[in-house]
């Protein structure tokens, strides 16, 4: 729900603003507070703070896990408001490290700051809900930290098609809907808390053994947990540099890709997280296997489709989504060039979100650490060979090498986690891996040519209107999918081979 709504609200962005000078400013504007989101809710304090969390729900009594509750409450926000401060104070100096590009644009730049101070204090509040989520699904209460998102799109909605009249700067009213919708999303968190009887009474706790632990864990796993978000962060700087519109077609590009990672993705990494500690604390070695096994066959059958689908119906996702009012041709057929490109990484961003919780329920934040560092550098290595090469053969989308590079990247860093599960005997892979891979990958082919069956028969898109558009590329998908579920089912893959086999 929440990722359907993210469409809704990219594409009332879009149609209100187009791709502007405006637009790449707050989409950087709206980047760094979201990155850091990664690192402290969705990424870091997430993967460190659950494992301890299921530890002493599994271990300690009730009061001693609502003392960690509270002392982990207190110390996270009391470093949450300092770095906010900074955040503001120092917007200048952000924008000028994050967006080099725009120091030659002072209108730009001046605009990008002014929107950052407005957007920054989003990561003080939806990283206290991050810590309310942790605790809720703990607790297997999944509902409310999983339809939270829907409020910030909602915000965002309402701000730009409500607040934009009452700004001199129109994209203004964009950064007061992350505001307001950062707030929002810490205040339901509350009567979930109470009902559980762990609503936080914040104290400051440095020196409390639970709360190093969670912060000894949290340092090196800020970068193991939150590579694909550095690398798109690195994407973010070089277009800058670029020419203008560039951010925004990356920008929105990942938000497509979002949708298969966050509902799926993040969805499987929220389960299996608690799933896994709670397996280690009980030192159920084979079910810690046989649930990472199930993770990574789950993740392929969702991410090899949705690849699939993000690389051939580009176009047309993007005309439906975005293509109205401000937003031109040219900026459906730039931001498909970033989709495409981008898209083929899919299956290794999700098998990641799958293999990084089986270093981080063992609480080992080094390995994850040292291939977050390969996938960066390889990343950064490509993204100077690929741009540069668009450039020198005259490309006229250079940016598409920033998301192959992304991909190349991310494929890096899934196999790096791969085969260190595997060297330390913590991961066994299951009988009929081989067969699995000749299902899915027939599958895939026969998806593939009913697109392209597809595509012969709709292919004016642009002078369609929105029910045509949507009819025609749910059309597509329904017939592809239907095409793709019935090939595996006929090739021998049943629903239930998919289930969690490791309670057996």
């Amino acid at each position: 729900m929440s990722r359907i709504l993210g469409f809704a609200r990219e594409s009332v962005i879009a149609r209100v603003f187009g791709v502007s000078a405006a637009t790449d400013a707050f989409y950087v504007a709206f980047r760094i507070p979201n990155f850091l989101r990664q690192l402290f809710s969705e990424g870091a304090f997430a993967t460190a703070f659950v494992p301890v969390l299921s530890e002493y729900k599994a271990k300690r009594t009730l009061e001693e896990l609502k003392e960690l509750v509270d002392h982990v409450a207190g110390t996270l926000a009391a470093v949450l408001l300092v770095l906010t401060a900074l955040g503001v104070l120092g917007a200048e100096v952000l924008i000028a490290i994050f967006a080099p590009g725009y120091w030659n644009q002072p209108e730009k730049y001046r605009l990008a700051c002014e929107l950052l101070r407005i957007t920054f204090p989003y990561i003080l509040f939806v990283s206290l809900t991050g810590l309310a989520a942790g605790v809720l699904n703990t607790h297997r209460r999944f509902a409310v930290p999983a339809l939270t998102p829907i409020l910030l799109n909602l915000a965002m909605i309402a701000a730009a098609l409500l607040l934009t009249p009452y700004f001199a700067e129109p994209i203004t009213a964009l950064a007061v809907g992350v505001f307001l919708g950062g707030v929002i999303q810490l205040l339901v968190q509350i009567p979930a808390l109470k009902r559980l009887g762990l609503l936080p009474r914040p104290v400051w706790g440095w020196h409390y053994a639970g709360v190093q632990r969670v912060f000894k864990l949290m340092i090196p796993t800020m970068f193991g947990a939150s590579v694909a978000q550095i690398n798109l962060l690195v994407d973010t700087i070089i277009a800058t540099a670029l020419m203008t519109g560039t951010v925004s077609w990356l920008y929105q590009a990942d938000r497509l890709i979002q949708f298969p990672q966050g509902v799926f993705g993040v969805a499987l990494a929220t389960v299996i997280l608690p799933h896994l500690s709670g397996r280690h604390a009980k030192e159920d070695h084979r079910g810690f296997s046989r649930s990472l096994d199930w993770g990574l066959r789950t993740s392929l059958v969702i991410a090899v489709p949705a690849m699939v689908s993000l690389v051939v119906l580009a176009e047309p996702v993007l005309w439906t989504v975005f293509g109205y009012g401000k937003y031109t041709a040219r900026d459906v057929q730039m931001a498909a060039w970033s989709l495409s490109s981008l898209a083929l990484g899919l299956p290794a961003f999700v098998c990641v979100k799958v293999l990084a919780p089986g270093f981080f329920a063992r609480m080992d934040t080094t390995s994850p650490v040292r291939a977050g560092i390969a996938s960066m550098v390889s990343n950064i290595v490509l993204n100077a060979l690929l741009v540069g090469a668009a450039f020198y053969f005259g490309f006229v989308a250079p940016h598409a090498g920033m998301g192959v590079a992304s991909a190349l990247a991310g494929y890096l860093h899934a196999t790096l986690l791969y085969r260190w599960l595997r060297r330390d005997q913590v991961y066994q892979p299951e009988p009929g891996w081989g067969k699995f891979a000749f299902q899915l990958g027939t599958a895939s082919l026969v998806l593939i040519a009913v697109f392209y069956l597809g595509l012969q028969y709709l292919h004016e898109w642009p002078s369609w209107g929105a029910l045509q558009r949507f009819a025609g590329v749910f059309a597509l998908l329904g017939a592809g999918g239907v095409a793709f579920l019935g090939t595996l089912y006929a090739l021998g893959l049943k629903p239930r081979a998919l289930l969690d086999q490791s309670h057996g």
